[in-house]
């Protein structure tokens, strides 16, 4: 279990249209769709009115859907765009020969490999690419290094890794998870989970 020294939100960034089509993004530089930007306003709103900013540190993905998220969460925090700084090792999971495609694509191209993948997510290493596992671990000094709470912006695998650490679920079962872009993933020091945004509850 990693025990980071401070709290943090942990936060998606917003739909892209390859999300919306089920395409492997990777580390391919997708910027947000209006539903994603959506998205990335409406967690700065819920934030405004859990956390005192002046507090926080801010970090994000050097991705521009990440980057974009994270400037219209602090533009509805009411802090200017700029201001946070970026961290190479919260990139996403890059998947290969994969990133572009869907998976009916990689069921049809690659179907060995498509079936591996389905057996041990957590561990598979795509063509040319990582495992959840390799990028978790990559993205694990980051957490242990806060200096004060944090308000992170990433990706999809990387919470992923991040829940398998902080919260000791199955990895396996962790990886099949869904991670929702329109939500906040708090931890408090002590214990992580989503948030309710209306009251700040986890649920």
């Amino acid at each position: 279990m990693l025990i980071p020294p401070h709290p943090f939100f942990m936060i998606r960034h917003g739909e892209t249209d390859w999300n919306r089509e089920g395409r492997f993004q990777g580390q391919v530089d997708i910027d947000l769709n209006e539903l994603g930007r959506s998205q990335a306003a409406g967690n700065g709103k819920a934030l405004a009115s859990l956390i005192d900013p002046s507090q926080w540190a801010f970090v994000c993905s050097p991705m521009s859907r990440t980057r974009e998220t994270m400037e219209l969460i602090r533009e509805n925090i009411g802090l200017p765009r700029e201001g946070y700084s970026v961290d190479d090792r919260l990139i996403e999971v890059t998947f290969g020969d994969w990133e572009k495609h869907t998976l009916a694509d990689i069921e049809d191209t690659w179907p060995d490999q498509a079936k591996l993948r389905q057996e041990n997510k957590w561990e598979y290493v795509p063509p040319n690419g990582e495992s959840y596992r390799s990028a978790a671990e990559r993205m694990r000094p980051v957490l242990e290094s806060l200096k004060q709470p944090t308000v992170i912006v990433t990706h999809g695998g990387i919470i992923r890794g991040m829940r398998v650490f902080i919260e000791g679920t199955d990895p396996d079962d962790t990886a099949h998870g869904a991670t929702p872009q329109d939500q906040l993933y708090f931890y408090d020091g002590d214990e992580g989970g989503w948030l309710d945004k209306d009251d700040g509850t986890e649920v």
